[in-house]
């Protein structure tokens, strides 16, 4: 039985509690109070924004919303390149299904190894993870049949390009993040990408949207851009460039067609060339733009400068005789040549048979600052002036500098260097009656004005002259077209090997040829070159010539222009080789 003890006969309870140790404990739990009331007021009041943000950051996203990139068009609206939607594949690899069959149809779908796949979605610390770019919508659809948990699909857009090949050079391409690269889709980025626009939403940790926030701003698509390209003429001469370096084992080749009164680039064509869509292990030598990037001596093709400069300033006519001797003519200590003895020649017959001595002649009774001047103005030594990445100046040194040997030389073509988009441009100052024209990538229905650079009487003495080397006993023969009357300039230029043009042994050259049809009143002028030919023939006469004529035919026809002749061309079996 036991004995209930009285609360005031306890010892312990009966002591007396020290007041201090109660007021501790009060103490304590207000300021405990205070501390929590001054946290809530930090959280809430103070440092509102702070937690805010971070609640944002784990939830809160913002969705871009892309802008689809305007389209590049030809001058008749025909599409050069154009954005399809492409969806993106990504997971989030902690949430992905580890169901092995289905994954390896993934691994197909998404044309990479298993291994690579399952190394990709092996860190589970990652919320996101892209697994595939752009993939075709039939390949998307069949990812989503698969219904694997964790793999995401996003919208975006992928460029495509109908014209392959033969356009690749001017169109250019865009990179995964649909920005420009190369051609025009680069120097024109700004205008054809738009804005993109972007909407708040909050997501949940798989990536749902659960609800929008905010303002949503609509994206602004890219502006389509319209050239002056015909891309039926580019066509065509990309297939006749590429048949002819083929044909001639040339290392490469371009063609560049303007048109001689708005001064509209109708074609732009190189090769080797590459395909826009697939641009995997490309080389240098694909992707390079020749036709504006890369720089020559250009041989023959300059000596109608020289010549139309010896017209303007009345030192000769076009009647003028010149003695170029046996072929061989000495200035000051080095020797000049002509492939072929002419004997005394017209000035006339100076631009028919290519002499080099002929235009010596001519060159050495003007000051070097004359040269110099007509040379700048006609656009050498200049970067063109047109909206297109990599165009290059060329060059042409100061007169000051020049010794009469680099005079003479300079006035049949060496010691400057120019592009084959330049000399097809410094042709405008003969087809236009001696004004030089601006050229342009962009569609345009105006007349170009030109500048002044020769007079139209001179100008109009060049053409004639440019017909008699394209025609009988001319050096440009095989550059004759059926029903059109032709004019031109061929030119065969010794490529520099280190300092020099090496020797007989390893010697490489290019081929050029640059003219205009028809000769009275030009509509076109077309430039070809063609790059180390060594299948035999070399001279711009037998290996570009003929690209100009099939060219020049061709184009003129699709351009509704009428024939100006009715005879066949009189082509020979062999034209008279050019001088160097």
């Amino acid at each position: 039985m036991s004995r209930g003890i009285a609360y005031t006969s306890s010892p312990l309870l009966a002591s007396r509690t020290p007041l201090w140790r109660s007021k501790f404990i009060v103490a304590a739990i207000a300021l405990g109070f205070a501390g929590l009331a001054a946290r809530a007021v930090y959280i809430q009041v103070i440092a509102n924004e702070f937690f805010q943000k971070q609640g944002e950051v784990r939830f809160a996203r913002t969705l871009e919303l892309p802008a689809n990139r305007g389209r590049i068009l030809d001058r008749n609206g025909l599409i050069l390149a154009s954005s399809v939607p492409a969806p993106s594949i990504w997971a989030i690899p902690e949430d992905v299904e580890r169901d092995k069959p289905r994954l390896k149809q993934l691994a197909r779908l998404l044309e990479m190894p298993l291994a690579e796949l399952d190394k990709r979605l092996e860190d589970e610390d990652k919320t996101f993870v892209w697994l595939k770019r752009q993939v075709d919508e039939s390949v998307a659809q069949q990812i989503t049949a698969l219904r694997l948990k964790g793999i995401y699909q996003r919208e975006e857009y992928r460029r495509q390009y109908p014209e392959g090949e033969a356009a690749a050079h001017v169109v250019g391409f865009t990179n995964v993040e649909d920005r420009g690269q190369e051609g025009v889709e680069l120097a024109f980025n700004k205008e054809l990408a738009g804005r993109n626009g972007s909407r708040r939403v909050i997501k949940d940790r798989l990536g749902r949207v659960v609800e929008a926030v905010g303002e949503t701003i609509p994206p602004a698509d890219g502006h389509d851009l319209q050239l002056s390209i015909d891309s039926k003429t580019q066509f065509f001469a990309y297939q006749k460039l590429r048949d002819a370096v083929t044909l001639n084992k040339a290392r490469a080749g371009s063609v560049v067609v303007l048109d001689a009164i708005t001064g509209e680039v109708l074609a732009l064509a190189n090769y080797p060339s590459y395909a826009p869509a697939k641009r995997q292990n490309l080389s240098g030598e694909q992707l390079r733009n020749r036709a504006l990037t890369d720089t020559f001596e250009p041989g023959s093709v300059m000596k109608p400068f020289t010549v139309g400069l010896g017209l303007e300033t009345g030192r000769v006519t076009p009647q003028t005789l010149i003695d170029t001797g046996t072929g061989k003519y000495t200035l000051t200590g080095s020797t000049i040549s002509d492939s072929h003895p002419n004997g005394v020649l017209t000035v006339e017959g100076v631009i028919q048979k290519s002499s080099n001595i002929g235009t010596t002649k001519i060159a050495m009774q003007m000051q070097p600052r004359e040269m110099w001047e007509l040379f700048s103005q006609a656009g050498f030594g200049q970067k063109p002036q047109i909206s297109f990445p990599g165009a290059v100046s060329g060059r042409l040194r100061p007169y000051k500098t020049w010794r009469p040997i680099e005079q003479a030389t300079m006035s049949y073509g060496y010691g400057l260097s120019a592009s084959l988009f330049q000399m097809a441009r410094s042709y405008t100052v003969f087809s236009h009656d001696g004004e030089i024209i601006p050229a342009t990538l962009l569609k345009s229905s105006e007349p170009a004005v030109g500048v002044r650079v020769l007079s139209a009487r001179t100008a109009g003495q060049v053409r004639k002259m440019l017909q008699m080397a394209a025609g009988p006993g001319g050096t440009g023969q095989k550059a004759q077209t059926m029903g059109y009357s032709v004019g031109g300039k061929s030119g065969t230029a010794y490529k520099q090997i280190g300092k020099g043009y090496g020797t007989a042994r390893n010697r490489k050259y290019r081929g050029w040829f640059v003219g205009m049809a028809p000769i009275e009143k030009p509509r076109i002028i077309v430039a070809v070159m063609i790059d180390e030919p060594s299948a035999g023939q070399y001279y711009g006469g037998a290996v570009a010539a003929p690209v100009f004529s099939e060219v020049v035919q061709q184009t003129l026809r699709m351009m509704g222009v009428q024939p100006d002749v009715t005879v066949i061309p009189q082509i020979v079996a062999q034209a008279p080789e050019e001088s160097f």
